[in-house]
């Protein structure tokens, strides 16, 4: 038999609290990623065709982003985020870092 829990104004504010605050995270790596992408989209059609997805497209997750990747995006990716990454490090953004390493995280 099921317990019924009622709800709390309190644990209904804590949980609305924890479900927006993994929506800006997820907001914030994935707006990383693509001002990232805006450096190499005149270049790089691949890049542009990702910039567009990330701007037409409200991804629930970085993984059902990544999932909905191509190998040859996966592929691009995947160096542009090292460089990327090493930029950040070198200027020792702690937080841009930490934001493309967890993008980067979820292509393997």
């Amino acid at each position: 038999m099921y317990k019924f829990h009622p709800i709390t104004q309190s644990n209904l504010v804590s949980k609305i609290n924890a479900i927006r605050e993994r929506v800006f995270e997820l907001d914030q790596s994935l707006a990383y990623l693509r001002e990232a992408l805006s450096n190499y989209i005149e270049d790089h059609p691949i890049c542009q065709g990702v910039y567009d997805r990330l701007e037409e497209n409200n991804y629930s997750t970085e993984q059902q982003f990544v999932d909905g990747l191509a190998e040859e995006e996966m592929k691009v990716l995947d160096i542009i985020l090292k460089q990327e990454i090493k930029h950040a490090k070198e200027e020792q953004d702690e937080e841009r870092t930490k934001q493309l390493n967890e993008v980067f995280e979820q292509l393997f």
